[in-house]
């Protein structure tokens, strides 16, 4: 709704100062060029992170001060904390990042578009820059249309920094020649109703223009250009503080319970910091004074002044806001905490994620993981274990005897809830993952969707097993009993192996785990058909219910097998390169069936999940 205002709004007036004054075009278009060359540099950058920028925010924020000195470094490197707030927002969001760490970032991110300021009143002003924009439009468009990953994303730089360098001037030469139509500085406010209504005309303009950076442009060619007063020119900074929030609120929309979070520590660190500001602004302008006097800046030079003024009151934020940064934790989680609907909702996928390779990889990770360990406990509680008992050291097999009767899982209502929303928000979060070019990504993705398919698969084989498994559980033969109960102990035993290798740290362990795991699920199988072969022989179990334990013998297989297969993608850490190695090693069903050959199948009739329990202890040993 406001948006359907809002624009109609901005184009009247534009279409109004177009029509009034052939220079106030120049002004809005300098606007215009400038955040066109936002844009672009902010696509160049996208094009280098694939990976790079997130794995330095996963390295950098283990404590406070760390992600603060990140937040600083790279929105200064970056020029955009938009970028900068998107990707942390994204990270936090998708598990990958604390909330201390993120509002670290944010309040660096705060300090780190202070260069920008410096860099315009510094050089943008003192320099002719445009005669540097052609050659790097020129340049940048020609390496645009390079099918080239890195020279395409130089290409935007180029073309960016190009527009940048042009808006600057355009804005600069508009309001130069302005002055000698309309004077704004006229129009100036003194006193505290100029400070508080230029603050709200900076953060409204802010709101308008999505960047900070561009609001400040504006405000140092105006004051370059004499048309505002250096104290209008503060309050105007002050402002476009404060509005720089909005692109944090509109980047959490989507986010989860952590991003909003993080979303109202940046207000709250803005909304403090204009108010320190605007409430000691004379001790503040002193200061400036007094820095401006032993650094050598004129007197009368108040773009380097309001550089200063900008710096200087981000920096006090900071050190005000950093001993309330656990108490302001504290308050955003209260009130922003995590909804637990009905139907499992996905905790990690966000659409910000998407924009960056690396971190929708992880995404999709931590996403599929919860997947995961939802299709666990539908399993466990179909089986009639409960966790700890699973998690224990406790006889599974003597467990599942002991009780006299297995209730009934509606698996339907189960999957409803916990599995298919999930699921489906995974493959469509993956479709919509473009980033051909970012091969190693891609190929997370492919394997991240097979084992999402294989855990999906586990529980609809769970759901034709559950059949007869509850049939004869309930029943008064022993035979049948029996057997189910040794294949329900042999799933959970599984279960119990795979939580185990879960915990292992190195990608090649875990993988010759998995293998060895498998090898035993199959020749357990094979033990198992000839126990029943040997039992339907003897006539213990007459040839119509043989046949029905054979195919649920073959679906409990199924669920093992999926599981271990999941697992391969979902358990294996470390370096991408050593995971991918190890995978490739990792044994398919012909490798598998080729060593379960060279093994004799024991024709016994010892317990098969405790076998199986033992075998795997004893290839650890």
């Amino acid at each position: 709704m406001l948006k359907k205002i809002l624009l109609p709004t901005i184009l009247f007036i534009l279409a109004y100062g177009f029509w009034l004054s052939s220079d106030f075009k120049e002004i809005s278009a300098g606007v215009a060029i400038f955040m066109f060359g936002m844009l672009s540099l902010e696509q160049g950058f996208r094009t280098f992170t694939g990976g790079v920028l997130e794995k330095l925010l996963s390295k950098s924020t283990s404590n406070f001060w760390k992600s603060l000195s990140f937040g600083v470094i790279s929105t200064s490197i970056l020029q955009s904390s938009s970028l900068v707030s998107v990707i942390t927002i994204s990270f936090l969001s998708a598990g990958l990042l604390t909330l201390m760490g993120g509002i670290g970032i944010i309040f660096g991110a705060n300090l780190g578009t202070t260069t920008g300021a410096w860099l315009i009143a510094g050089l943008g002003l003192k320099v002719k820059i445009s005669a540097y924009a052609m050659p790097m439009l020129v340049f940048g468009v020609l390496l645009i249309f390079q099918k080239a990953k890195n020279l395409n994303g130089i290409g935007y730089v180029l073309v960016g920094l190009g527009f940048l360098f042009l808006g600057i001037h355009y804005m600069k030469e508009g309001f130069e020649a302005f002055k000698e139509t309309i004077n704004l500085a006229e129009y100036a406010v003194d006193g505290i109703a100029g400070l508080l209504l230029f603050t709200l005309i900076g953060a409204l303009a802010t709101f308008v223009m999505q960047s900070s950076h561009a609001t400040l442009v504006l405000i140092i060619t105006a004051l370059a250009a004499q048309q505002i007063t250096y104290e209008n020119a503060m309050a105007l900074a002050i402002g476009a503080n404060i509005g720089t929030t909005i692109t944090a609120i509109l980047g959490s929309i989507s986010a989860n319970a952590q991003g909003k979070r993080l979303a109202g520590a940046h207000l709250a660190f803005n909304l403090v910091t204009g108010l320190i500001a605007i409430l000691f602004i004379n001790q503040l302008v002193l200061a400036v004074n007094e820095i401006s006097l032993v650094t050598g800046i004129r007197e009368d030079d108040y773009t380097l002044k309001l550089a200063v003024f900008h710096t200087l009151f981000n920096v006090i934020g900071v050190l005000v806001m950093s001993p309330l940064i656990q108490p302001l934790a504290q308050i955003l989680e209260r009130l922003f905490k995590e909804k637990k609907p009905e139907i499992d909702q996905p905790k990690y996928l966000i659409d910000s994620a998407i924009d960056f390779p690396e971190t929708a990889a992880k995404a999709v990770l931590e996403e599929s993981l919860h997947l995961y360990d939802n299709a666990q406990s539908i399993l466990i509680h179909a089986l009639g274990y409960r966790r700890p008992e699973v998690l224990s050291t406790l006889d599974l097999l003597e467990l599942a005897e002991k009780q006299k009767k297995l209730t009934r899982l509606d698996i339907d209502a189960a999957y409803i809830r916990s599995i298919k929303g999930l699921y489906s928000a995974i493959i469509a979060f993956i479709s919509r993952a473009d980033f051909s070019w970012q091969v190693e990504q891609s190929a997370d993705l492919h394997h991240l969707r097979e084992a999402n398919q294989h855990v999906v698969e586990a529980i609809k084989d769970l759901k034709h097993l559950q059949k007869n498994m509850i049939r004869y559980i309930n029943a008064d033969d022993k035979a049948m009993r029996h057997a189910y109960d040794q294949l329900r102990s042999q799933l959970v035993v599984i279960i119990r192996q795979l939580e185990e290798i879960r915990l292992t740290d190195e990608s090649d362990t875990a993988i010759l785990s998995l293998d060895a795991l498998k090898l035993m699920v199959k020749e357990t199988h094979e033990a198992f058909y000839l126990t029943l072969n040997e039992l339907i022989r003897k006539r213990s179990i007459v040839p119509e219910k043989g046949t029905s334990l054979m195919n649920d013998s073959n679906y409990t297989y199924s669920i093992a097998m999926n599981l271990i297969k999941a697992a391969q993608t979902l358990f294996v850490s470390g370096p991408r390169d050593l995971a991918q190695a190890v995978r490739t090693i990792s044994l398919d069903d012909s490798e598998l069936q080729a060593v379960s050959d060279q093994h004799q199948v024991p024709e016994s009739n010892e317990s098969t999940p405790n076998r199986l329990h033992q075998e795997h202890h004893h290839n650890e040993t």
